[in-house]
């Protein structure tokens, strides 16, 4: 057998035993959800077909043509019995494409489809992709809204300036996608943006992020809430901030919805990334808040701090120090599966339950803005624990 076949099937025995290897719980967690052992997807989860060209005759030394930088930032769908995720996958290139992965049971095992995604193009075609968030909307198609990415000609001498929107595109099969006109809105640019999965008022009803620039929010930022006629040439003329900026906590800099939310008896629940600056550089974290069942801009719940943040070496990656999550799988045992990317760069699951996060959501203490009213939040924990600490003994 000539050193060519020994190496490739080395690499294939290789990557098998990475995508089947087992993951376990790590316990016992904080009673809120559960961590897990392993990320789910990496760069080397990738298929090796997608990166050597296995022939011998124009590749004799077996070398990696199109490397693969890191997989993120996945949309999730709980779809035919499976556990189907539309990742963010971006090559050496720094050129983000989707691709879908699917697990049998939502924890590991999580194995590519052949082909990624082959997203048509708008008349002004995408320089990058980025971040879809998947959407079963109740008039039957599956949606998936992602960032588009373009130059931005206004500044041509910048190389740096970029313009970011809307994308959608549709689907009912996650192979063929129909590609519609980019969201139209009024307020800048669109970083990030989620279908809500019912109708309202017969419209559809979308969280918005008005921001001022690509990077920076400027003056604006914060969750909107918008209506559009349609999805084919949605534009949406009023937004209104659901969950804003505040000064010195998780979300000071900026934040952005997450998946679509979580419909339940109590009311929605939301999960969305925050974002503060610190002096190694920008902090994400990902929080949760509760909106009326009626009125899904209308926030009930707000637990203070952060719910999922950056641990050991998640904190470690290309963009470091970051938490980020769109997608999210409730299953019908009502356990919930929480897709969440660590720095850029490779992709976890944290797994709880709708029960759990209902009851995190509402019996939380929110944050009260200020260290004294913390310490009088804390205090009141520590006096009604103290006198209940004995029967443990």
């Amino acid at each position: 057998m000539s050193d060519f076949r020994v190496r490739a099937q080395q690499l294939l025995k290789q990557h098998e035993a990475l995508i089947t290897r087992a993951n376990k719980a790590i316990e016992p967690g904080n009673g809120v959800y559960t961590r897990y052992q392993h990320p789910i997807l990496t760069a080397e989860h990738a298929p090796i077909f997608w990166r050597y060209d296995l022939n011998e005759a124009s590749n004799p030394h077996l070398m990696e043509r199109l490397g693969v930088n890191a997989a993120f930032n996945s949309g999730a769908l709980y779809w035919n019995g499976k556990y189907i995720l539309a990742v963010r996958v971006e090559g050496d290139d720094r050129k983000s494409f989707f691709a879908i992965a699917e697990s049998d049971n939502g924890v590991d095992n999580f194995r590519f489809w052949d082909y990624p995604i082959t997203l048509p193009e708008t008349d002004r075609p995408d320089t990058n992709v980025y971040d879809m968030r998947l959407t079963q909307h109740e008039d039957g198609y599956i949606y998936g809204l992602f960032c588009t990415e373009r130059k931005d000609e206004n500044q041509p001498n910048d190389l740096s300036a970029a313009e970011a929107q809307c994308g959608i595109a549709r689907t009912k099969d996650l192979v063929t996608w129909e590609r519609l006109p980019d969201l139209i809105t009024y307020s800048g640019q669109q970083r990030n943006v989620v279908l809500h999965p019912e109708f309202v008022d017969g419209k559809y009803a979308m969280y918005t992020r008005p921001q001022d620039g690509f990077i920076s929010v400027g003056s604006g930022g914060g969750i909107g809430w918008g209506l559009s006629d349609s999805m084919d040439g949605a534009e949406i003329k009023d937004e209104v901030i659901v969950d804003g900026k505040e000064y010195h906590t998780i979300k000071e800099v900026k934040n952005g919805q997450g998946p679509a939310p979580i419909k339940t008896d109590q009311g929605w629940l939301h999960m969305a990334h925050g974002v503060r600056n610190t002096a190694a550089g920008l902090r994400y974290v990902l929080y949760m808040f509760m909106t009326e069942l009626e009125r899904p801009w209308v926030v009930t719940h707000r637990p203070g701090g952060h719910f999922i943040a950056p641990k050991g070496n998640e904190r470690v990656g290309d963009v470091s120090n970051v938490a980020f999550a769109n997608g999210w799988i409730v299953n019908e045992k009502n356990e919930v599966f929480i897709y969440y990317a660590s720095s850029d760069t490779r992709m976890h699951v944290a797994t709880s339950s709708v029960d759990k996060l209902v009851d995190y959501c509402i019996n939380t203490p929110e944050d009260g803005l200020r260290s004294a009213a913390s310490v009088s939040t804390r205090n009141t924990l520590i006096s009604g624990n103290l006198d209940i600490l004995d029967t443990f003994k």
